[in-house]
């Protein structure tokens, strides 16, 4: 069937009301390429950038088909599809639609839409369903557009929560539930790692002295009391560095990053001592115990291994037990042991 161009009598049948309606995108032009009216969507559109209609090619670019940029190669888009693109603005606005010429070379309707970019302009117009057509498509591809939005946004939450959820596991695997220091397993993964990348480390076994005789007389709800001081003692006396762990009832391992010297490990393992050593009131009670701790470096192994690192800080820390408790002791091949008050 052979296009036919619109009349002046096509254009009167229809009210403004209902051209806006059933085109709210509407561009109608003079023979001149002036812009005679618009629908309220377009007019939007004008609003947002700040434009006030004249002649069309002063507003837009033909982008396709090439080549039109007078009154006169307007014609040429009769029938075709075109793609516009807004001069003013910033974001180049890009609009797509089909050109109609009048009757007698009166003037031209473009009947323009967003294209692709109806999400954007959506965005950016604050637009609604009643800046479309009724038949408009566009309409569909936004409710599909927020449907998968909101999914995303509700897979992004729960993945973000099933990530949150899985570090909080592997940090409750890693901590001793009483005290909040790190455990037996967190101890090992960071004596392997710091083995592994060849950072030099002091390693201190603490034993608590007395501590039985806490939970004999006071009952198991002060000596867990005594423990959480202990560990509370411990994360001040250490830096954040450092990895302090409850290994068992009364039993702690510190590990102190980058030492090579006992000058700067005596001193440390001194103040907990004393600190050990300070009475703790419980409900009223006095809680008295005290601490002896053994130390062996990494930097005296060629080959540093975790078993015989635990077995000679070990083998120092009961040495300081045999001299008296509460006190240091550093384990040494040769000279036998040397015990430190």
């Amino acid at each position: 069937m052979k296009n036919a161009s619109l009349t002046n009598a096509d254009m009167a049948s229809f009210s403004s009301e209902a051209l806006d309606r059933l085109m709210p995108m509407h561009l109608l032009l003079d023979g001149r390429a002036n812009v005679i009216s618009y629908g309220p969507t377009l007019g939007r559109v004008f609003q947002h950038h700040n434009i006030t209609p004249g002649k069309f090619f002063d507003l837009f670019a033909v982008r396709r088909p090439t080549g039109v940029s007078t009154a006169r190669k307007l014609s040429a888009l009769v029938g075709e599809r075109v793609q516009l693109t807004l001069k003013a603005g910033e974001d180049s606005l890009s609009l797509r639609g089909l050109c109609q010429e009048m009757a007698g070379a009166r003037g031209f309707l473009l009947n323009l839409s967003f294209g692709i970019g109806v999400v954007d302009a959506v965005r950016a117009l604050s637009l609604t369903e009643a800046d479309f057509a009724p038949t408009d498509l566009a309409i569909e591809m936004l409710y599909l557009v927020e449907a998968k939005s909101a999914v995303m946004r509700e897979l992004r939450d729960l993945n973000l929560r099933l990530q949150e959820a899985r570090l909080a596991a592997e940090q409750q695997a890693l901590t001793d539930t009483l005290t909040g220091l790190r455990n037996r397993r967190a101890l090992e993964s960071e004596m392997h790692l710091l083995i592994g990348r060849g950072t030099s480390f002091a390693l201190f076994h603490l034993d608590l002295d007395y501590f039985k005789q806490v939970n004999d007389t006071l009952g198991h709800a002060a000596g867990d009391f005594v423990l959480r001081q202990v560990a509370e003692i411990l994360s001040i006396e250490t830096r954040t560095s450092d990895t302090v762990a409850r290994v068992g009832g009364d039993e702690f391992v510190i590990i102190l990053n980058r030492v090579e010297d006992y000058d700067f490990l005596l001193p440390i393992a001194d103040r907990i001592i004393a600190a050990l050593t300070v009475p703790m009131d419980f409900e009223g009670q006095v809680c008295k115990i005290s601490g002896s701790i053994g130390i062996t470096l990494s930097t005296n192994y060629q080959s540093p291994d975790i078993e015989v690192l635990h077995a000679d800080a070990d083998a120092a820390l009961y040495e300081s037990k045999r001299a008296g408790r509460g006190r240091a002791t550093v384990f040494q091949t040769a000279p036998p042991m040397a015990k430190l008050a």
